[in-house]
């Protein structure tokens, strides 16, 4: 496999200083808005596309590579990196080039609701920056963010390693500098929520019935403090700072 080639990982992400408060880590698709209205088909045939080009492969065959790329890592990019030496940088800008803004669809009152959240907030995501920070501006809620973590800086010895890498939950835990038991990760991926219990963070698991990952939830896994249907439910929330306290007490499991 070959390392890392030509990716903006050597850059890191601006975190907030320990206040003592809650450190709220956000993902980003199908978390803070609704993919299932467009951004998830055209992510897909955008990342079909990039393969195709990258490669000069037909469209069906991209399409093929790029589900098992995504499949065995997590990431196409990976693959096109570490099996085709191609540039991270230069991918993730084509895979993600279409209209962001015109599909993105999330709850009513998203800002509103983030702001009444105490404690600090953190894209944690492995989508790309550029995108992420449309996605961001487009619900109007880019200023709530104290920093954004993005495949771009998702790199551990030369390699890209998103999530649900145990290696990369224990980067953020260090970065941060603040207890586990403090740190609570939002997130619609199961996966990516167990690794972060075993690295001692708290989970919120955001469910959406009738998306594409929903057949694959049956009830509340063990590893999944607490389970809601939006974002929004977070609001009323107020973590207490001591140690040891259960920073999402207030909501239902």
């Amino acid at each position: 496999m070959r390392p890392l080639r030509h990716a903006v990982a050597r850059h890191r992400p601006p975190l907030p200083a320990d206040t003592g408060k809650t450190v709220w880590l956000f993902d980003l698709d199908n978390t803070l808005h609704d993919c299932s209205k467009g951004i998830f088909s055209a992510i897909d045939g955008a990342m079909s596309r990039a393969v195709a080009s990258s490669l000069q492969l037909s469209a069906q065959d991209a399409d093929v590579l790029r589900k098992e790329y995504w499949r065995r890592y997590g990431a196409t990019v990976i693959g096109m990196v570490r099996h085709h030496g191609i540039k991270a940088d230069t991918f993730l800008h084509l895979s993600h080039d279409f209209d962001v803004a015109s599909l993105v669809h999330s709850e009513y009152g998203l800002a509103r609701k983030l702001r009444r959240l105490n404690g600090h907030k953190i894209l944690l995501t492995n989508a790309p920056t550029e995108y992420a920070r449309t996605v961001l501006k487009t619900l109007g809620i880019l200023h709530h963010f104290d920093g954004i973590w993005t495949i771009e800086h998702m790199a551990l010895q030369g390699r890209i390693r998103p999530k649900p890498s145990p290696g990369l939950m224990k980067q953020v835990l260090a970065r941060l500098r603040v207890p586990a038991r403090r740190v609570v990760l939002v997130e619609d991926t199961l996966r990516n929520l167990k690794s972060a219990r075993q690295a001692g963070m708290r989970t919120v698991h955001v469910y959406h019935p009738g998306t594409p990952f929903s057949a694959l939830h049956a009830g509340r896994a063990l590893y999944v403090d607490v389970r809601v249907n939006s974002v929004g439910r977070l609001a009323g929330v107020r973590p207490r700072s001591c140690s040891g306290s259960d920073p999402i007490r207030g909501l239902t499991p």
